[in-house]
């Protein structure tokens, strides 16, 4: 059902529950009183009834129509047009799921729009009509049960964020190398948080104002002020959950850093060890190399080689053998390859 709760109220009592739109206006012009009617996610031609009966301007309409709106509060003569962005945690995936819920309020009439589940707005109805006294104050009475619940329903919200951001500072030391998307995800969460709650304050500020140029209830204006006490305490916690989170970001950079440069410094130390290695059996391949070349030089038995008549000739040969090897040592040694 589209019409999700519809009633006309006199005096802060529930005095008529039309089934249709139609019997809704025609009530209002019968007796009078405030209708209030809630629906979600409307077509196009309702909204436009709506529109030429309460005169709602064709801009917060077309609004209302495309949805996706930023958190704001306007005002349209008589009528004052509200985004909302609320927000609830899901703890089965952690995540936060943004809403957008828009109202309408002016002279004798509410109408709330709804494009999630959330807020639960047939709580704050009930909650209403448990106090006459407030309700019947009007729409500006509405309005500010309908923010107080949207204001509430933050601090779960702000709950489930700070235990996201503790667990990623016990990851961040971990050496788990999914934190980093973790931070990511939950910084985009945060900003859209902030997205939907820094308004808030001047909202509420401007609600304070009344409607019509009226002046509002003491009590009621008492109310706005705590909602917008707590409003401002939700814009504090997100703008710190932000901040936290830049520095988690920053020290996981340092330490990925750090986790690279310890990586490159035992991957030099290895290959400088190696290094080491190859010189020192270089070295000795070159110093075995030198008695080998003077035996094969030697060996080739050629018919024609004097050395080989000497008498002498076996103990040069060894002796010059071991002239080239100590040779080699020496010279690899003065150059630390050995």
């Amino acid at each position: 059902m589209v019409l999700v709760d519809n009633a006309v109220y006199m005096n802060g009592r529930r005095t008529a529950q039309p089934a249709t739109l139609g019997e809704t206006f025609a009530e209002l012009e019968a007796r009078g009183g405030m209708a209030w009617i809630g629906l979600y996610r409307p077509s196009e031609d309702e909204l436009f009834q709506l529109a030429d009966e309460f005169h709602l301007h064709p801009l917060a309409v077309e609004d209302t129509t495309k949805a996706h709106q930023r958190a704001k509060l306007e005002r349209y003569g008589d009528t004052i047009f509200t985004v909302l962005r609320p927000a609830r945690y899901i703890d089965s995936t952690e995540k936060v799921e943004f809403g957008e819920l828009h109202v309408f309020a002016g002279r004798g009439f509410v109408v709330t729009v709804r494009h999630a589940e959330s807020p639960n707005l047939a709580a704050v109805r009930r909650r209403l009509e448990t106090r006459p006294e407030f309700l019947r104050l009007g729409p500006p009475a509405v309005l500010y049960a309908i923010f107080d619940e949207v204001v509430d329903e933050f601090a779960p919200v702000v709950a489930g964020l700070e235990n996201d951001i503790d667990e990623i500072e016990d990851q961040l030391f971990s050496g788990d190398p999914s934190v980093s998307r973790r931070i990511y995800e939950l910084s985009r969460e945060v900003i859209e948080f902030q997205r939907a709650t820094h308004p808030l304050v001047g909202m509420v500020e401007d609600l304070e104002r009344g409607l019509n140029g009226e002046q509002l209830d003491v009590e009621l204006r008492h109310s706005l002020r705590d909602v917008r006490d707590h409003a401002l305490r939700v814009v504090e916690r997100a703008d710190a959950f932000r901040l936290l989170l830049q520095n988690a970001l920053s020290v996981n950079a340092t330490l990925v850093t750090q986790q690279q440069n310890e990586e490159m410094r035992r991957l030099s130390e290895a290959g400088y060890e190696q290094n080491e290695q190859v010189k020192r059996i270089s070295s000795w391949a070159a110093i075995l190399f030198a008695p080998t070349l003077v035996g094969t030089v030697y060996g080739m038995n050629f018919e024609h080689m004097p050395e080989l008549h000497w008498t002498l000739g076996y103990p040069m040969a060894l002796l010059l053998m071991l002239a080239m090897g100590v040779g080699l040592f020496v010279v690899f040694k003065k150059h630390r390859w050995l």
